[in-house]
C-alpha cells in the first residue's frame, strides 16, 4: 500500500500533469495580460466562489466527516485536462480554457495547502495539527508544477517531440485516470453504496451548478458566449486525480485510497452526468452567436 501512495499516485499525477504542460506555451500565460477581465473571472468562479458552492451542497445534503472533507478536497484542486477537451467540444474559447488550467495549476502549489487545512479543521477531528503545509506545499509543486514545467520546456525547445509524445501520454494519462477512479471507488465501496442515494444526485447537480456559475459570471461582466462556456467548463470540471493523490497523502491509515478519496473518485465518473447536458446548452449558445 505504501508503493500506491509514495510511488504509483505521485508518478501518475505527474504524467498526467506532464502532458497538460505539454499542450502550454508561454503565450498561453501572456493571455492573461491581454484577456484580463476573462482570466480573473475564471480564477474568481474557480478559486473563490467555487469552493463556497461546494460547502454549500455539503451542508445542504447532511454530509459530515471524511466525506465532507473529501468534497472540499475537489473543490481545492486546479482543472485539468477534461476541462480543455470539452471546451473544445461545445465551442469555447479553447485558448482561455488552456490558460486558466496552466495558471491554476501553478497556483494550487499556495492555494491547496492553505484550503487544506481549513476544510481539515472544519470537518476532521484532528483539525489541520497533522497537516504541514510546507510539506503539502512542495508535495504539489513536485507533483503539479515541476511536470508542468518540464512538459512546457519541452513543447518550447523540440515541438516536434512534444507533438509526438503528446498523444501518447494524453492516452497514458486518461488510461491512469480510469485506473485511479476504479481503485478509489473499490477501496470504498461499501461507503459508496451505503451513500449512494446522497452522494450520487449531490455530485451531478454540483456539476450542473458549477458549470451554471462559471458561465453566468462571465455573462455578467459581458464576456462573449464563447468564453462563458471556456469559464463555465473550467468551473465545472475539477482534476479529481489530484484530490485522489492529495488524499493518499495526507491520510495516514493502513489504507491505499482512503474514503476522503471517493468524493474524487465519484466526481471523476458522475461529471458527466451533469456535463453532457450542460455542455449541450453551452453548444447550442456558441452555434447560435457563431
Amino acid at each position: 500500500m505504501d508503493l500506491v501512495v509514495s510511488v504509483f499516485l505521485p508518478v501518475s499525477l505527474g504524467i498526467i500533469m506532464l502532458s497538460l504542460g505539454l499542450g502550454l506555451t508561454v503565450a498561453d500565460f501572456a493571455r492573461i495580460i491581454r484577456q484580463p477581465r476573462a482570466v480573473v473571472a475564471g480564477l474568481f468562479a474557480q478559486v473563490v466562489l467555487l469552493p463556497i458552492i461546494v460547502y454549500g451542497f455539503v451542508i445542504a445534503f447532511g454530509v459530515s466527516g471524511e466525506l465532507a472533507f473529501g468534497f472540499m478536497l475537489l473543490a481545492a484542486s486546479p482543472g485539468g485536462v477534461t476541462s480543455n477537451i470539452l471546451t473544445k467540444l461545445v465551442g469555447g474559447t479553447l485558448a482561455l480554457s488552456i490558460s486558466l488550467t496552466g495558471l491554476i495549476s501553478l497556483l494550487s502549489v499556495i492555494t491547496v495547502p492553505l484550503l487544506v487545512v481549513f476544510w481539515a479543521g472544519l470537518f476532521l477531528d484532528t483539525g489541520d495539527a497533522t497537516i504541514n503545509v510546507t510539506g503539502l506545499a512542495l508535495t504539489m509543486f513536485a507533483i503539479t508544477a515541476v511536470p508542468v514545467a518540464i512538459g512546457m520546456i519541452i513543447r518550447a525547445v523540440a515541438t516536434g517531440l512534444a507533438g509526438r509524445i503528446e498523444p501518447v501520454l494524453s492516452f497514458v494519462a486518461a488510461v491512469l485516470f480510469v485506473v485511479i477512479v476504479i481503485g478509489a471507488v473499490a477501496a470504498s465501496w461499501d461507503v459508496l453504496v451505503a451513500n449512494w442515494t446522497t452522494l450520487a444526485p449531490m455530485t451531478a447537480l454540483m456539476v450542473l451548478c458549477l458549470l451554471a456559475l462559471g458561465w453566468i459570471i462571465a455573462r455578467v461582466i459581458g464576456l462573449p458566449v464563447p468564453d462563458r462556456a471556456a469559464i463555465g467548463m473550467e468551473t465545472g470540471i475539477q482534476n479529481s486525480t489530484v484530490a485522489i493523490t492529495l488524499a493518499g497523502i495526507l491520510h495516514a491509515g493502513p489504507e491505499a485510497l482512503p474514503v476522503i478519496a471517493l468524493p474524487a473518485a465519484m466526481y471523476g465518473i458522475l461529471m458527466y452526468l451533469g456535463a453532457l447536458p450542460g455542455g449541450y446548452l453551452m453548444y447550442r449558445a456558441a452555434r447560435g452567436a457563431a
